[in-house]
């Protein structure tokens, strides 16, 4: 009977891969008609409304076509990046000479790169920088001084969080504030907000604190069972992930370092976020898990991306329509296609942001998470979202908060208080605040079917089956979930919510609504045979 039962289960899976087979040729098919009906109605909805939205400049890549300009951001990148450019260019140049021919180790460096980076906020910030000195100042002393206390985390934690908030709410301070003679350097206040860029430097001073204070503590990280499942550490490298959980001696914490590492120039106005142990382990031995050729390929996809961007920016006024309001006259199908638009503009323009600052820090030598890992359009969970956006700030926020809160074991309640860190961290506003909220409530019925999937064992082919296709409903309502509360964080706001949900649940918005979730259901299996021939291809 167990013979037969098995020859059935293995008759069963092979029926199922050939249908696995089939299913992909249907899904490929799908998409590549899903985005022609896309893509045609994104150019007819930026032709027909062109002239009622806000933003737009006389464009350069297409002849007698408007480029959108209206993301600030976007914008001040993109008009900086000559400048930016030849900046990092000549620091970069010169702090390779000084390497070379000094033989420069830790100190040495520290020293070299905190010259250049002071440099580099003087033009930014102006007479602003003696804020950035002196809170950072008070925090490395607090960190010498009580990080050996049972009571320092707390302290270290309601300090940076105090500067994070008076930051905000006092607009970066005029020095009228301190008495009238100081009003003469109101003037000199650089041409970049300091209190924007502070938020990193918060984030940076906390990681010394703690990396200080575990420098004598046993280590969570289990270094075995990384080198046997590390390609990069097997080939003779060091990954990034040991340079981190490596503890370092008591001299590396130096006040020169940590003021290097606070305001390194090229991780400085938007990172990606790295680990004082990491980037004090550079410094003095500079990265070797990219070659020169990778770096010089990385930067090439860089140029490949930025082509993308100005022509979609040059086709496609996504972000227009959110910014003009527009998109609220239009029906529930359009209303999507901007929404989704502006997601896929969102991914692009943080990608070409941290992008370029981190392969400037990878031609000095020193290695930052990449914070962009993986395409928005292949992600159907929270978690797995998360851990592809902005990946550097969650892996910090992994090591400094999620851990130490209490890691999977409190999971339920430290996600709330993580995400309204992050929100807080961004802004002061209560349309970060929803969305933190919302993201919350959404991670609750993902990780109450996480728990219940690792219980649940398919003893059958058809079991298997069965899981497969809960996981891509689960997916479809993830996606969703995540469209909403994205949109609401950064497009629409908490005001909008009432609005984009009266869109979509009416005579009209129903069928479209059901329309998504079975195209994003059908997505979400597409992103599964991707997975499954990603395995197959890493195990060959």
């Amino acid at each position: 009977m167990g013979t037969l039962a098995m020859n059935k289960d293995n008759l069963n899976r092979s029926k199922i891969e050939q249908w696995k087979q089939k299913e992909l040729f249907f899904l490929v098919a799908y998409a590549i008609v899903f985005y022609i009906i896309f893509i045609a109605r994104s150019l007819q909805l930026s032709r027909d409304h062109y002239s009622q939205l806000y933003g737009l400049r006389q464009g350069w890549l297409i002849p007698n076509h408007l480029n959108d300009m209206s993301d600030s951001q976007w914008r001040n990148f993109r008009g900086n990046l000559p400048v930016l450019t030849l900046v990092f260019g000549i620091f970069t140049l010169l702090a390779n000479l000084m390497r070379a021919f000094f033989n420069l180790k830790v100190r040495g460096m520290s020293i070299v790169w905190l010259l250049f980076s002071l440099a580099y906020l003087l033009y930014l910030h102006g007479a602003c920088v003696i804020f950035i000195l002196s809170i950072a100042t008070v925090n490395y002393f607090l960190v010498k001084i009580f990080a050996r206390k049972n009571y320092f985390p707390p302290l270290i934690w309601s300090y940076n969080i105090f500067f994070l908030l008076c930051n905000r709410i006092y607009e970066g301070y005029p020095f009228t504030v301190f008495s009238e003679r100081w009003a003469i350097l109101d003037n000199y206040r650089g041409s970049f907000r300091w209190h924007i860029c502070f938020n990193f430097v918060v984030l940076r001073m906390i990681s010394f604190g703690f990396d200080y204070h575990w420098t004598n503590q046993d280590s969570r990280f289990d270094h075995e069972k990384h080198y046997q499942r590390c390609h990069i550490c097997k080939s003779g490298k060091t990954c990034y992930q040991i340079l981190q959980e490596r503890s370092l001696e008591s001299d590396k914490f130096r006040y020169t370092t940590y003021l290097c590492y606070l305001v390194y120039a090229p991780l400085y106005i938007a990172g990606p976020v790295l680990s004082f142990n990491a980037f004090a382990s550079q410094l003095d031995v500079p990265q070797n898990t990219y070659s020169v050729r990778n770096v010089m390929r990385y930067g090439f996809r860089w140029v490949l991306c930025l082509l993308l961007m100005e022509l979609i920016t040059h086709v496609f006024y996504y972000n227009a329509f959110a910014i003009s309001g527009l998109w609220k006259q239009l029906s529930p199908l359009d209303v999507f296609i901007i929404g989704y638009g502006v997601l896929n503009f969102m991914w692009l323009k943080f990608l070409l942001l941290w992008r370029f600052f981190r392969f400037w820090s990878l031609i000095n030598g020193i290695e930052a998470p990449e914070n962009m890992p993986k395409c928005i359009n292949n992600c159907h969970s929270l978690e797995g979202f998360w851990k592809n956006w902005h990946a550097s700030f969650n892996k910090w926020l992994v090591r400094y908060m999620y851990i130490p809160l209490g890691g999977s074991q409190k999971k339920l309640l430290n996600v709330w208080v993580i995400f309204t860190f992050v929100a807080i961290w961004h802004d002061l506003e209560w349309k970060l605040l929803s969305w933190a909220w919302l993201t919350c409530i959404f991670f609750i019925p993902e990780m109450v079917l996480k728990s219940a999937s690792k219980t649940f064992k398919a003893k059958s082919a058809f079991g298997e089956f069965i899981y497969r296709e809960l996981s891509a409903v689960a997916g479809a309502v993830t996606i969703t979930c995540l469209m909403v509360a994205n949109l609401v964080g950064f497009v629409v706001g908490p005001r909008g919510i009432n609005w984009l949900l009266s869109s979509f649940i009416n005579k009209e918005g129903f069928p479209v609504l059901g329309g998504l979730l079975i195209t994003f259901y059908l997505a979400t299996k597409f992103m599964f045979h991707i997975d499954e021939a990603k395995q197959r291809y890493s195990w060959t």
